[in-house]
């Protein structure tokens, strides 16, 4: 038989993991967790591809992150726009807009990525994030701004899925 069969036969499939990541506690702020509880309600997806509820867990989303090929990140992005504006970024384009290493006691997203990066484990990356009309504050409720946008983050993300060749079926009511 030929080697090309055995390499078929063995390559697994690419493992995509979608991570929201945020503090519910602070309204706006816990968005990408919101999200990808409600789209994991909506969608049914293939068992290549996971969904991850990340929180606030810092380096805890390390094995996470390191066992993916390719990972979505849904997220807030602070930063001065009009309140529900999404974007989409890569890593790379990320990468020069990312303050420096905090310490242990002072665990960010972006620290993580720097470890994984250091393990050699840091898989591809797409960031789709929105722009919060509010964070900072205990509430456990988002505003009706950004809570809106789901639908719209919900078309975004299908698009990265299709991009990669997923399909998510939509589950019935």
């Amino acid at each position: 038989m030929s080697p090309l069969f055995f390499e078929a036969f063995m390559t697994k499939p690419k493992a995509l993991t979608i991570l929201g990541l945020g503090n519910i506690l602070l309204g706006d702020e816990g968005f990408g967790v919101h999200f990808v509880r409600w789209f994991e309600a909506r969608r049914q997806l293939p068992p290549s591809v996971a969904i991850v509820d990340g929180g606030t867990m810092g380096y805890a989303l390390l094995d996470t992150v390191c066992s993916c090929d390719a990972l979505i990140v849904i997220d807030c992005l602070k930063t001065a726009d009009t309140p529900g504006s999404l974007y989409r970024f890569t890593r790379d384009e990320l990468a020069d807009r990312l303050p420096p290493p905090t310490s242990a006691h002072e665990v960010k997203f972006p620290d993580v990525l720097c470890k994984a990066e250091m393990l050699g484990e840091c898989p591809e990356i797409v960031f789709l994030c929105i722009i919060p009309e509010s964070y900072g504050d205990m509430d456990l409720e988002m505003t009706s701004t950004v809570k809106g946008r789901f639908p719209a983050m919900e078309a975004l993300l299908l698009e990265e899925l299709k991009r990669r060749g997923f399909t998510p079926e939509t589950v019935a009511a």
